[in-house]
């Protein structure tokens, strides 16, 4: 089990792949009932500065927060998110991974939280979202 104590400053983590899908666009309109016209109507998006349709970049988000795999570490929850930016489109068969950086940790007495830089990149290695991600971790158990 990892514990606050056992994260280091500047540790950095590279994800394994995903290609984003017509499929996964739809699924995610649906579900958030963002139909906006960028992200699923062809004929309008084409006329936008993109070129085409792109995905949600909170699609985008959602679909990297599932590179993270916390199953080993002892995760309490979700703290935050800041400094979010969405610096480049994401397009439909794009392949994106995760690349993340221990930023910060912060001793909070009870429970550490963990500060993380992300930065989601597609298949070129362009930034395509960045921000800052924090998790509240449990400390080790005392003896």
């Amino acid at each position: 089990m990892k514990y606050f104590e056992d994260f280091k400053l500047g540790e950095k983590e590279v994800s394994r792949g995903r290609t984003i899908t017509e499929a996964d666009v739809t699924m995610f309109a649906a579900l958030t009932g963002d139909w906006y016209p960028l992200h699923v109507n062809e004929e309008v998006a084409k006329n936008t500065i993109f070129g085409g349709r792109i995905a949600h970049g909170f699609l985008v988000l959602s679909v990297a927060s599932g590179f993270v795999t916390p199953y080993d570490t002892a995760l309490i929850a979700f703290y935050g998110m800041d400094k979010v930016r969405f610096t480049g489109p994401t397009r439909l068969g794009d392949t994106i991974h995760l690349e993340t950086e221990v930023a910060e940790l912060k001793d909070k007495g009870d429970f550490g939280v963990v500060s993380s830089q992300w930065h989601v990149k597609n298949q070129r290695n362009e930034d395509v979202a960045i921000c800052l991600i924090k998790v509240a971790v449990s400390k080790k158990p005392k003896k």
